[in-house]
């Protein structure tokens, strides 16, 4: 990679290897690659892994097909792209850096985390109610139990059955995998593999529905999104989207709600509304919302959202031209497919959390929920290609991303690089101002292109408050 004195690669130097492959799997062209530059920033996400490279390449990819759609709106040239690896790294632990009038969320559960098994480690996720409930009723403990009692109970088991026992009663854990073997086979003989897993996936689908986006300021202006995703990857993207001009509503069951600390780091430029798809009513509504929308961004298991007529080929025939991006934990085939999963759970399950382990035998970590927020910017950067592509053919796009996907990535396929650039305050990055729920400090978008918007036209609204129409 070729950098001038400030740490800055140079535009026109050696494309970043990295970037290049992100690029290439959302279909872009090679040679726009090298319109990406990056301005260094030092000891940025420090990991075994190289999560400094993911992260940045996944901002510098979806920047670029930010880029290339304005200029396909426009009939201009690609601006340039110039992505500052602190603003990268502010964003991808957001979540850790936003203040609610000044108080810090808390991002786990006392009941999720690292558990000793009596052969091994578990890790568990129980940041939701439900959740909680599943993971204690699946272990027979009382739903008041506490921290000590379900690491006594997981304690007595080995960590393979826990997993079993907690997946059999919808609730979420998994077994620590080890370090997996030179060749990408899991450690452990019946182990959950992420090396071979696409990165992504995407093909062109129906005919011409005659939906062409017209000369816009932002790349995404105009643009119809509805946003049926959760938590951490689905909604990065979608607020991406939204920070480039799209209209992003966010539709979610009035049954299952949402932690409003997460909404709020998330919901930045977006509207949300509940809507009940298995009453008339409801989906009438969202049929409605649908024959204008442009973009369908789902984030459930696949085969979730089937019952509802919302499986992708199924959407696009109805509506031609309709761009529909999938997101899902494990994958889209194997034994794992349809388990439930999070960002921590595909860590430990990979062998990532062995891969991170400080010292001991107790697992480690990601620097951040990397897998989330990368899935998030490289599912943002498919949907803006597809964009570009329907201005050309006029078709429909449905495009597949998955944590394991990105996960494997991670582990086999991205070369670490040494830092460069000056040192790095994250207080550089933040920013405050007002919100339906207080004043926040928030981390600023790391999207970056020559001309493009620094910040979000407005602050997440409070989860389900607003009407289900379109701007």
């Amino acid at each position: 990679m070729t950098t001038n004195p400030s740490g800055t690669q140079d535009p026109g130097g050696t494309p970043d290897v990295t970037t290049a492959q992100a690029w290439q799997v959302i279909g872009g062209a090679a040679e726009l690659v090298e319109r990406v530059s990056y301005r260094g920033a030092r000891e940025v996400l420090p990991a075994k892994l190289p999560v400094r490279e993911l992260a940045r390449a996944t901002v510098g990819a979806c920047s670029l097909a930010a880029a290339e759609l304005l200029a396909a709106r426009g009939g201009g040239a690609v601006p340039e792209v110039v992505i500052d690896e602190g603003a990268v790294a502010t964003a991808f632990i957001s979540e850790r850096h936003l203040l609610v009038d000044g108080r810090k969320p808390t991002p786990f559960a006392p009941l999720s985390g690292f558990w000793e098994a009596a052969d091994g480690w578990v890790r568990t996720h129980a940041n939701y109610p439900h959740h909680r409930a599943r993971l204690l009723a699946a272990l027979g403990l009382d739903a008041e139990a506490g921290p000590e009692e379900l690491g006594e109970a997981l304690a007595a088991r080995p960590a393979r059955e826990v997993q079993e026992m907690v997946y059999a009663g919808g609730g979420l854990a998994v077994a620590v995998a080890p370090v997996p073997r030179e060749d990408g086979e899991p450690g452990a003989p019946d182990g959950f593999k992420a090396a071979g897993l696409p990165l992504a996936e995407s093909d062109a689908l129906g005919e011409d529905g005659g939906r062409r986006l017209p000369e816009g300021g932002l790349p995404a202006d105009g643009v119809r999104v509805l946003d049926l995703t959760r938590v951490i990857a689905g909604p990065v993207a979608t607020r991406t989207l939204a920070l480039l001009g799209a209209d992003v509503l966010r539709v979610d069951s009035p049954g299952l709600e949402e932690d409003p600390d997460s909404h709020t780091d998330t919901g930045m430029g977006k509207r949300s509304t509940l809507l009940d798809l298995d009453t008339a009513e409801g989906r009438g509504v969202f049929e409605a919302l649908l024959e204008t929308a442009d973009v369908v961004v789902t984030g459930y298991r696949p085969g979730g959202l089937d019952r509802h007529g919302l499986a992708a080929e199924e959407l696009i025939a109805r509506c031609p031209g309709l761009v529909v991006a999938q997101l899902c934990a494990w994958g889209w085939s194997g034994p794992w497919a349809g388990r439930r999963g999070f960002d921590s759970l595909v860590q430990a399950a990979s062998g990532i959390a062995s891969i991170e382990a400080s010292g001991g035998d107790r697992p480690g970590v990601l620097p951040a929920q990397a897998l989330d927020h990368g899935t998030g910017y490289l599912l943002a950067a498919g949907v803006l290609r597809a964009l570009t592509e329907r201005q050309t053919d006029g078709r429909g796009r449905r495009l597949r991303f998955s944590l394991a996907g990105t996960a494997g990535w991670l582990m086999n396929d991205i070369p670490s690089e040494a830092a460069e650039g000056g040192g790095y305050e994250p207080a550089d990055w933040l920013t405050e101002g007002p919100s339906a729920y207080g004043r926040l400090r928030y981390a600023l978008p790391p999207v970056a292109y020559e001309g493009g918007p620094r910040d979000w036209a407005r602050a997440s609204t409070r989860w389900g408050s607003d009407q289900a129409v379109w701007l």
